[in-house]
């Protein structure tokens, strides 16, 4: 899945995309391990084979905060830990059996002073992730709760009822009991 996804980019030649193969590595994930737990610093960046992983971290009272839900044919790390090597303020689980294509941070920066289209790809890869996270942020503000919800059932239907309902009202900002009543009054 990643070499079509990395042809998909159209950036790279094949050759390219099967050297990055071969300085990754496949790895599969159980429900409930993790990628990488706060603390910890993020040498590695991953792209999505299969599975549903959820980023959180805790608030000031010791909730457990979901502030981001990746999905297949998408790249995961812990972005500013991966960028500064300073110690994650976040924790990135598996919510359901996973394989990843995990490549090391050191690996990636070898291939980006070796060859300008890995700068590319990590700058559109940052862009993307900045988006996403513009939107979300956007979306959280803007929009009710019930539309937040419904975008998220349209953008990701076949993966919303893999995810514990806990996870998806953490996610929305709201309560599991508001989240129930949002699912009553839905035909999803």
């Amino acid at each position: 899945m990643i070499k079509e996804y990395l042809s998909s980019l159209k950036i790279f030649k094949n050759s390219e995309i099967d050297e990055v193969i071969q300085f990754g590595s496949y790895h599969k994930y159980k429900k409930g391990d993790f990628f990488i737990k706060e603390g910890q610093i993020s040498k590695n960046m991953a792209f999505i084979n299969s599975g549903i992983l959820r980023s959180y971290y805790y608030s000031n009272s010791g909730n457990e905060i979901t502030y981001c839900l990746s999905f297949p044919e998408s790249f995961i790390t812990a972005f500013s830990s991966y960028i500064s090597q300073e110690k994650s303020s976040i924790t990135i689980q598996a919510l359901s059996e996973t394989e990843l294509f995990v490549i090391q941070k050191n690996q990636m920066d070898k291939l980006i002073k070796e060859n300008t289209n890995w700068l590319l790809f990590q700058k559109q890869t940052a862009e993307k992730y900045f988006m996403t996270l513009e939107k979300r942020v956007f979306e959280h503000q803007k929009e009710k709760a019930e539309n937040r919800y419904t975008n998220l059932i349209k953008r990701h239907p076949e993966y919303i009822k893999q995810i514990p309902l806990q996870y998806i009202a953490s996610y929305l900002g709201i309560t599991q009991r508001h989240l129930s009543r949002i699912r009553a009054k839905t035909d999803f």
